[in-house]
């Protein structure tokens, strides 16, 4: 006896509907499930100072970092404010002396950027001291 039938032969046939349905489910599933987390700015608190001012000031130079990134040299604002400029008036400031501290004033909203200019161009002229001026508490007293 032959029960194996010649011809037509039903091929297993997959049911897609069901299977897209399924995936459906799963997929609102996941999205009404997951929490999404917003992530602000990050709010920085610059730091405050309250230390006293030396009684010694040996030969300083101011260098102002504006928050538009402008720079002052002692109160003199600077044409250009690329770093090649900085360094030249930085030594025109300190006259060539070593012994000279570089006091940063930069404003809260400075750019970092500005800030690490004004040091390399200290470094490139030859002026290893720096320091950063910082307001007191609430007095608004320059220290450093």
């Amino acid at each position: 006896m032959n029960f194996h039938t010649r011809g037509t032969r039903d091929e297993p046939e997959i049911n897609l509907i069901a299977f897209i349905d399924i995936l459906l489910v799963v997929v609102i599933f996941l999205v009404l499930t997951t929490t999404y987390s917003k992530f602000t700015e990050l709010k920085v608190n610059l730091p405050v100072a309250d230390a006293e001012a030396p009684k010694q000031n040996p030969r300083e130079v101011v260098v102002a970092v504006g928050a538009d990134g402008r720079y002052a040299i002692n109160r003199r604002v600077l044409e250009g404010s690329s770093v090649e400029q900085l360094t030249a008036a930085l030594q025109e400031s300190a006259e060539g002396g070593r012994e000279t501290v570089v006091v940063i004033s930069a404003d809260a909203a400075a750019a970092h950027q500005a800030v690490i200019n004004v040091m390399d161009a200290a470094r490139r002229a030859g002026l290893v001291q720096i320091t950063f001026a910082t307001q007191q508490g609430s007095a608004g007293a320059r220290t450093r």
